[in-house]
């Protein structure tokens, strides 16, 4: 598939109705990406499935790449406040706490955007527009991950050595790929169990150490 140009929203409405309007047309174009896939997936489907005359849509978007974006970024949001999570624990919360925490709640909002995702890395692999979105959502969770190690590394509880972009793209990719195996393919996992062993892989790659081993 060739390279296309990014699509924009046409128009954010102001009214309440415009809003209704808009949010149905989101709301039923991800139910139809997730259960047809992008490429099987057609403007009259959604309008008719949101409700609303054909010529509705093109109020608010100019091409099914435009809402496929839309839906896209507030997957991104949702994966990026997951892998913050831990920010809600006290400052006291032991390192590992933290990281089990946000484990957990990253593959929570895995499995809730699950389709979008498969449907994404569907059409990532043979089109560069999506694979730029993909990997713009992918950058925000692993950016997340380098600042806490560098965060841990200065405060002197995790390997001081360690490579903190490397490892944030390894470890990373471990959580992503347990929600993929979980949610995408439905392999049967416990998944308090599953965090609790990646949280122990993870504190162990960093080199963590309790605070009250630190010289």
């Amino acid at each position: 598939m060739a390279s296309r140009k990014a699509s924009q929203p046409v128009s954010v409405p102001t009214s309440i109705r415009g809003r209704r309007t808009r949010l149905a047309i989101v709301q039923a174009a991800r139910e139809i990406f997730a259960e047809r896939g992008f490429d099987e997936a057609r403007i009259a489907e959604i309008t008719t499935r949101a409700g609303v005359a054909y010529g509705s849509f093109y109020t608010y978007f100019d091409s099914k790449e435009a809402v496929f974006k839309e839906i896209v970024k507030s997957v991104a949001g949702a994966l990026f406040t997951a892998s913050r999570a831990s920010a809600s624990l006290p400052d006291t919360a032991p390192p590992e706490e933290k990281i089990r925490y946000a484990t957990l709640h990253y593959l929570e909002a895995f499995a809730e955007h699950a389709h979008m995702m498969f449907v994404l890395e569907q059409v990532a692999v043979r089109d560069e527009y999506f694979r730029t979105l993909l990997l713009e959502v992918r950058d925000l969770f692993i950016d997340r991950i380098i600042g806490g190690t560098r965060q841990l590394q200065r405060d002197g509880l995790a390997d001081p050595d360690l490579d903190a972009v490397v490892c944030a793209h390894l470890l990373g990719a471990m959580v992503e790929n347990i929600g993929r195996m979980m949610y995408l393919y439905g392999q049967p996992h416990d998944r308090d169990h599953l965090v609790n062993e990646a949280t122990k892989l993870w504190a162990r790659a960093i080199g963590l150490r309790p605070p009250a081993d630190t010289p």
